[in-house]
């Protein structure tokens, strides 16, 4: 997901035959946040971020602001951190359609989005109707932070099914995401002790316990 965002930063504003200094640093401290903030490490993602952001603002260009804003955003959404998206709604009134439809593609609020304004990843969601079977509707998106940004958008819409629930978990545990780990891990947990299956809520509980707690 984020490769369509970053690509603002690297491609959208690029010169000939060396880039400003300002692209790289800026690229390199929004993945270093993101990698922080999904392991769990609060402080190192807020280090990151402030520098991402910092190298943006000297350009005076809101729309590149905009796009670590929503990054950030996004960001939070895969760990089912749904707080307002302050960042990006303090610029957005100097930013196009694409960033406006992201921040509502990300927040759940999907009604009259064009899906063409989307990041590829995240098109088909909007077009798709509710999964069957056993399938999850996630399973076509390849790149993991999309999924987890998608689960998430689906579960503040109302359509997520226990297999996105499943596939988003899997996904956090195979990336070592301590953060979103343990947010879908609470989501399994809250829907088997709801259906009365305690031997699940147990086993799920334990699996908590092991990941353990995360860094400040």
């Amino acid at each position: 997901m984020f490769g369509a965002l970053l690509a603002v930063l690297l491609t959208g504003c690029a010169s000939t035959p060396e880039p400003p200094a300002w692209q790289s640093s800026a690229h390199g401290s929004l993945q270093s946040f993101s990698s922080a903030y999904l392991r769990g490490d609060t402080r190192i993602a807020d280090i990151e971020f402030a520098r991402a952001r910092s190298e943006l603002a000297a350009t005076g260009r809101a729309s590149l602001v905009a796009q670590a804003e929503l990054i950030r955003c996004a960001t939070r959404v895969a760990s089912l951190e749904f707080d307002p998206c302050t960042g990006f709604q303090a610029i957005a009134e100097d930013v196009g359609p694409a960033a406006h439809s992201y921040a509502a593609y990300i927040a759940g609020r999907w009604q009259g989005l064009d899906p063409a304004l989307l990041p590829a990843h995240h098109r088909a969601l909007l077009t798709t109707a509710a999964s069957t079977g056993a399938k999850s509707r996630l399973s076509g998106i390849d790149d993991p932070l999309a999924l987890l940004v998608a689960a998430g958008a689906l579960l503040q819409n109302g359509r997520l099914t226990p297999a996105d629930i499943e596939l988003a978990t899997e996904t956090a545990s195979e990336q070592g995401w301590r953060r979103p780990l343990l947010a879908w891990l609470g989501v399994q947990a809250q829907r088997a002790q709801q259906a009365g299956a305690l031997d699940t809520y147990a086993r799920i509980q334990r699996r908590i316990g092991l990941v353990g707690n995360m860094p400040k």
